[in-house]
């Protein structure tokens, strides 16, 4: 490359394409790796970003095996550089892409290392397409969104279409603005591709209220499952061969959409380090807003208090405790002494302060028998006239 070249390619970053589905199955991988061969061979410099799992479907498609992935990179045994897998007409392969997700996870240096180095990487080319995960998966949505076009592969099956339809309604949910693309694959010809499309399209318009741009449609062939089984991708074909031609009129198709709108200044890993950023704030957040448990001392105490609250209400906080027998005064003293009791044992000490060989004293009961069910006693309490007594209402409950 010219340094004329280079200086030419660093001032337009590269066109970057998410290729996803709603579910598994529907051809996704395949559709990435023959694209970005198809790109590659008409001189362009394509990075491939394996995202689908850890096990590097794409090098599999390829009858490459990978010895190292992103996850190596990350554990810091290698350079981003050293797992790059090279695939016919100069295609770049990142296997294990998946794992740029546990960034969000790593320390912010170790994570702004790892980020640094893919935004260098991406810089040298000119489309970098990721193969997601399927579904709604996190890491796909972060993916989808990371790319300036995402492409919705989806197959005539109703289940295909229902697992679209659920995913692009995840992605409006989320904030995603961008008008999906959608290419039909495995289609019996143009007319059930563009039905199937116009089914999709109808119902996003109609609850989605957002219409989705027809990207075109990938033909069921023998070919086409003949080279999933041999390892050789259709794009390594003879160009005059019907299915190789299929994906140069979808690489056409994908210019012609990318040309609509502008390249976005930020790449892939600028948005993963947005994200990486917004982690420990979300965090805090969270960790600020998540209801703290109450210790038995406050239990206690706010148990006393809505008690407090009661007999304000109910007696104006006058217990004429004169007026009450000898059986009725022992009985709410034996109640008032285990109050007591756990509360001075909770601010003393805590559970995990107490040593195992310490005895187990007796919660503080409620005494159904002579009080009933405390919901029942509560209705009973609020419904009392404030000048009641103490004794004019335990008289009343006996009798009831």
């Amino acid at each position: 490359m010219s340094a004329q070249e280079t200086r030419n390619h660093k001032m337009n970053p590269p066109r970057t394409i998410a290729v996803t589905g709603g579910k598994g199955g529907v051809g996704k991988t395949s559709i990435a790796l023959n694209l970005a061969l198809t790109l590659a061979r008409q001189q362009k410099r394509v990075l491939l970003l394996d995202g689908d799992t850890d096990l590097a479907n794409v090098s599999i498609m390829l009858g490459l095996y990978p010895e190292r992935t992103l996850a190596n990179v990350m554990a810091g045994e290698c350079r981003l550089e050293d797992i790059l897998l090279e695939a016919d007409y100069g295609l770049h392969i990142v296997p294990g892409a998946s794992g740029v997700q546990e960034c969000m996870d790593m320390d912010p240096e170790e994570s702004f290392r790892l980020l640094r180095a893919l935004s260098k990487l991406e810089s040298r080319y000119d489309y970098v397409i990721t193969d997601t995960a399927a579904g709604l998966q996190p890491a796909a949505l972060h993916m989808i969104a990371a790319a300036e076009l995402a492409c919705i592969v989806v197959t005539p099956d109703p289940a295909s279409l229902t697992d679209a339809f659920s995913l692009i309604k995840v992605l409006k949910r989320r904030g995603y603005r961008r008008t999906p693309s959608v290419l039909i694959n495995m289609a019996q010809g143009a007319s059930q591709a563009r039905s199937v499309f116009q089914r999709l399209d109808s119902a996003a318009r109609r609850h989605l209220q957002c219409s989705l741009h027809y990207m075109g449609g990938i033909w069921r062939d023998e070919t086409l499952r003949q080279s999933v089984l041999n390892q050789r991708p259709v794009a390594l074909l003879p160009p005059s061969d019907p299915s190789c031609r299929q994906f140069n009129t979808l690489a056409d198709m994908l210019d012609v959409r990318l040309s609509q709108s502008p390249a976005r200044k930020a790449g892939i890993a600028a948005y993963w380090h947005s994200v990486s950023k917004r982690q420990p704030e979300r965090k805090q957040k969270a960790d600020t807003a998540a209801p703290v448990a109450a210790s038995p001392r406050e239990r206690c105490l706010q148990a006393v208090g809505e008690l407090e609250a009661v007999f304000e209400q109910t007696a104006q906080g006058a217990i004429d405790w004169q007026a009450l027998v000898p059986e009725q005064r022992e009985h709410l003293a034996t109640h008032l002494r285990h109050l007591a009791d756990e509360i001075s044992l909770s601010s003393d000490t805590t559970e995990s302060e107490q040593e195992p060989s310490q005895p187990v004293l007796p919660e503080p009961f409620y005494d159904r028998v002579s009080f009933g069910d405390q919901d029942k006693l509560v209705r009973v309490l609020r419904e009392q006239p404030p000048d009641i007594s103490l004794n004019e209402f335990l008289r009343s409950l006996a009798n009831k």
